[in-house]
């Protein structure tokens, strides 16, 4: 019986870590001015939200990672802001896309030192505005102050709309009333449409 305990404790301890780490690969890839271009990090950071109710997956451990990895991909795109510079506009995805810096410089000259903060909430410029901050020289200490506490509230943020998702559907299949259900999915539309809304207009 021990054995069997301790087998089963490690195995969760390694799903834990699988998780934790799925997050972070996750949040890092949405996060990182070269990746996220290509990679959809809010959708799949939505739909494990959705799978959060009855602890299908662990929360703790998807918010941990995904946290640390949002971290850490505004951190590695500011240092290359800072390393390279202006050079960057020759880097691809800049030489493909010659808007992508020109908005992000016109976004933090707009929002000045909130930028880094504000822009992780705006798809269009998420990833842009650390690797501009880095090439704008913006003050370390100013920059690590506004990537954490901005990961902080932008990785529950996101995963919210997909665990209330998750919730209804759960509630459906247990055959909850259908006017707490309708007002739920509302809500969480109205969240939805809110982001959108205030992402378009950011990026103008």
């Amino acid at each position: 019986m021990l054995v069997g305990d301790e087998r089963r404790d490690v195995e969760n301890e390694s799903a834990q870590r699988g998780n934790w780490g799925s997050m972070f690969v996750v949040a890092f890839g949405e996060s990182l001015a070269f990746v996220s271009l290509l990679f959809p990090g809010t959708a799949l950071l939505i739909a494990a939200g959705v799978l959060t109710p009855g602890e299908v997956l662990p929360v703790a451990s998807l918010v941990t990672g995904a946290v640390l990895g949002a971290i850490a991909g505004d951190a590695v795109s500011f240092w290359i802001g800072r390393r390279f510079g202006h050079a960057l506009n020759q880097a691809w995805p800049f030489n493909r896309h010659p808007e992508l810096i020109p908005s992000g410089i016109a976004f933090f000259e707009r929002h000045g030192g909130k930028s880094v903060f504000i822009g992780r909430f705006f798809g269009p410029v998420r990833a842009t505005i650390p690797l501009v901050a880095g090439i704008l020289k913006m003050p370390t200490r100013r920059f690590w102050i506004a990537n954490v506490g901005s990961a902080v509230v932008w990785v529950p943020g996101v995963m919210f709309p997909g665990a209330l998702a998750g919730t209804l559907v759960k509630r459906f299949a247990l055959g909850m009333g259908v006017v707490p259900l309708a007002a739920a999915f509302f809500v969480a539309a109205g969240i939805v449409a809110i982001w959108i809304v205030l992402s378009r207009r950011a990026t103008h």
